[in-house]
């Protein structure tokens, strides 16, 4: 099976986070971002889990949230973008 590198960024109340999730993903050649955002949930601890209004942008473009984004087909060297709510409401 071949696999492609992805770039993982975390940022807004979540970048704690950061440091327990890993700066780039190995995935399948054909992955999609629903695979990326699998693979980074479980990345986490002690079943923490992002929240799922977490903005995802894809190479810059803003595809939705952790719960509801267009699930694209991913490329080698793309970056995951997730913005964590940085306040209520």
């Amino acid at each position: 099976m071949r696999v492609m590198k992805i770039k993982v960024v975390l940022t807004g109340r979540g970048y704690q986070r950061g440091d327990q999730l890993p700066g780039q993903l190995e995935l399948a050649e054909n992955a999609r971002l629903s695979d990326a955002v699998a693979a980074i949930q479980a990345a986490l601890p002690n079943e923490e889990s992002l929240p799922g209004s977490c903005l995802v942008a894809v190479a810059g473009d803003h595809v939705g949230t952790v719960d509801q984004h267009q699930d694209l087909q991913l490329s080698e060297g793309q970056e995951v973008l997730l913005i964590a709510p940085v306040a209520g409401g």
